[in-house]
């Protein structure tokens, strides 16, 4: 940016003072700049933090509760299995085998399943007869009196007993496990097993770097836990909000549920759990909330640093574009107070190539002409004379447009008034005709049904004739765009064949479309469909019923043509001379009672010559049906992309 103003002799020292660069204008724009920034920064990084926050608590609720209902099903399993070895020893009365056959059935059992450390069977008296263990002797014929324990007792009441959680060898946690069969004297089995499996499960469970996963049983007595010190204390966990929670839940929602509460060490942690089944055990899985939230707090401080150095290069970018803007209009004020001062002669030079360069081109030619009208008065009252009587020409050229413009007002609203008050005369006749029915006698349904088809079809002209006006008013108005990307023309062609099945269904016409598997050109989809549309459904509108129709997408040169061929009324010769023009109707009439606006085919024509194609209609003449072809260039010049109907 180059910006000179030469200094200039006799003008007073206070009228060419040159002001301050950074001024009241200066600071607002910077503050501007950098406030525009800075909530567009802001706000995307709230956002971003809101939304990461929400998946990143979800995906952590969603990973725990899978493995809690993972830890539960497991084992769930595990004692179902168990269940399900006992069980097959509860089937045969005592009498159905000796004590030998007996011992040699459990001992094959106990090497199938390890978790079963030792098995004994009560008779139907409750009165022990056989015991074999892997950790002691085997008793046989003992007839200890066990009938009054819990373990016979409520086998019996409940066909299966699930014993509290007991440690052997201050290690290992052991359960009882008693079932009885379906027969009075099957007697009960009572085994002893080993729960060393739920600590493996429970072990197995990794939740981040300090999250764990244990089981309380039903009293909410630690049963499993990572640690196994703490499970050796018998601690009880039902103090813990979210074993309270657990059990107040019930069983029906208890996948369901999770909450942020304090563990048995007083952090705060993220915890799902999931029942086991059917021992009324729980298993829960923490998370500290500090580790969880600790990959959002380090994008939080990763994005607080961005943002950070995006205000600064804000600033920074906001300072210089405040110069560079404001540097070239102090010296437009300096140059204008000296051409205030006296000082005619005085010219700016910026060369900034922008609006502002352009400003100070337009000022140097006012000083200059400034300068020329005090050399030459005469001359410039006969420049300024021409110059009015030009402005003259250009109001009167205005005017005359204006007029013009009036005038095709006039002409619109006397067609369309005479164009709507048809269907209007009809949908009104209709309406008062069915009142007038309705008021004699109960209508029928098939006449009620007529009276409103013929309602609805005069208001769907009326809304077909509308939109067309609408739609020249809108291209009138430049709202006609062309904003191109890649369009398949074979694919465009059959979603408007497509949207006309109805129609075409309705007058029993055939449609037809031979197009190769691709051609593909840079346009405007929406406008170029919009173009097919309407020459698609001129066809429709002109071919009689059980007509025929057809569409063709082909290649000629550098163009990609799409012609729409009818066998309805044809083209006259007066047809084709007008046929392009606004409200301009063809000498046939639609078939089947239908209207025209004489809009549609000027609309086509305005789409395809913005996109630098042109349109050609041909008729082998009256009766013989006609053809319209779009053509458009494969390669568009790059003077047309993004142009605005004028």
């Amino acid at each position: 940016m180059n910006v000179a103003t030469p200094p200039v002799s006799g003008v007073p020292a206070e009228v060419i003072r040159r002001p301050r660069v950074r001024g009241r204008l200066f600071r607002k724009y910077v503050a501007l700049f950098v406030a525009v920034v800075c909530v567009a920064l802001i706000g995307t990084g709230l956002f971003e933090i809101w939304f990461s926050y929400q998946e990143k608590k979800t995906l952590l609720v969603r990973i725990q509760r899978e493995q809690a209902e993972s830890a539960a099903s497991k084992i769930t399993q595990f004692v179902r299995e168990i269940e399900g070895h006992i069980g097959w020893t509860t089937q045969l009365p005592w009498d159905a085998a000796s004590l030998d056959e007996w011992r040699f059935d459990v001992t094959r059992l106990l090497r199938q399943v390890p978790a079963i450390t030792e098995l004994a069977k009560l008779d139907a008296a409750g009165r022990e007869q056989l015991r074999v263990s892997r950790l002691s002797f085997d008793v046989i014929g003992s007839q200890t009196d066990l009938s009054g324990q819990p373990m016979f007792v409520e086998a019996l009441a409940n066909k299966v007993y699930y014993g509290p959680i007991y440690f052997r060898r201050e290690s290992e946690p052991y359960m009882t496990l008693a079932m009885t069969g379906i027969r009075a004297d099957s007697g009960v089995s009572v085994a002893e097993v080993n729960l060393k499996f739920i600590w493996d499960v429970v072990s197995q469970i990794k939740v981040g770097q300090r999250g764990r996963a244990y089981v309380v049983d039903a009293q909410d007595r630690l049963i499993a836990h990572p640690d196994i010190s703490q499970v050796l204390r018998n601690i009880d966990f039902s103090h813990l909000a979210q074993v309270r929670a657990a059990r107040a839940s019930g069983q029906s929602d208890a996948s369901e549920q999770e909450l942020v509460a304090k563990d048995i060490q007083g952090r705060q942690v993220f915890v799902a759990h999931a029942p086991v089944e059917p021992v009324s055990w729980r298993v829960f899985v923490e998370l500290p909330v500090e580790e969880a939230y600790a990959p959002l707090y380090a994008s939080l401080a990763r994005s607080g640093v961005l943002l950070l150095a995006a205000l600064g290069l804000a600033f920074l970018a906001g300072l210089y574009l405040a110069r560079r803007m404001m540097v070239p209009i102090h010296a437009l004020g300096a140059g204008a107070a000296r051409v205030g001062g006296g000082d005619l002669g005085q010219r700016i030079a910026i060369n900034t190539g922008d609006e502002l360069e352009a400003l100070a081109n337009q000022f140097n030619e006012m000083a200059g002409r400034l300068q020329e009208s005090y050399a030459d008065l005469e001359k410039k009252v006969e420049i300024r004379t021409s110059e009015l009587t030009a402005a003259n020409r250009r109001l009167a050229a205005q005017w005359e447009r204006l007029r013009q413009a009036n005038a095709f007002k006039s002409e619109i609203l006397g067609k369309v008034a005479h164009d709507l008050k048809n269907p209007m005369g009809v949908i009104m006749g209709r309406a008062e005709l069915l009142m007038e029915m309705a008021a004699r006698d109960p209508l029928p349904p098939d006449k009620v049904l007529a009276q409103v088809a013929h309602i609805r079809e005069s208001t769907q002209r009326l809304i077909e004739m509308i939109n067309s006006v609408l739609a020249d008013a809108m291209a009138d108005a430049l709202d006609i765009s062309v904003r191109r990307t890649s369009v398949d023309l074979p694919a465009l062609v059959n979603e408007v064949v497509e949207a006309s099945r109805p129609l075409v269904a309705k007058k029993r016409q055939k449609v037809v479309v031979a197009a190769p598997a691709s051609l593909t050109v840079s346009g405007d989809h929406d406008r170029l469909r919009e173009a097919v549309d309407n020459l698609v459904s001129n066809a429709i509108k002109y071919t009689p019923p059980g007509g025929r129709i057809e569409l063709a997408v082909a290649r000629a040169g550098d163009d990609a043509l799409i012609s729409v061929r009818d066998n309805g009324p044809g083209l006259t010769a007066d047809d084709k001379s007008r046929l392009f023009g606004r409200f301009q109707r063809l000498s046939a009439k639609p078939t089947a009672g239908e209207s025209s606006t004489g809009l549609g085919l000027s609309i086509v024509k305005r789409i395809v010559e913005l996109h630098g194609g042109r349109v050609i209609a041909e008729s082998a003449g009256p009766g013989r049906g006609s053809i319209f072809t779009i053509s458009l260039p494969l390669h568009p010049d790059t003077a047309l992309q993004d142009q605005v109907a004028g």
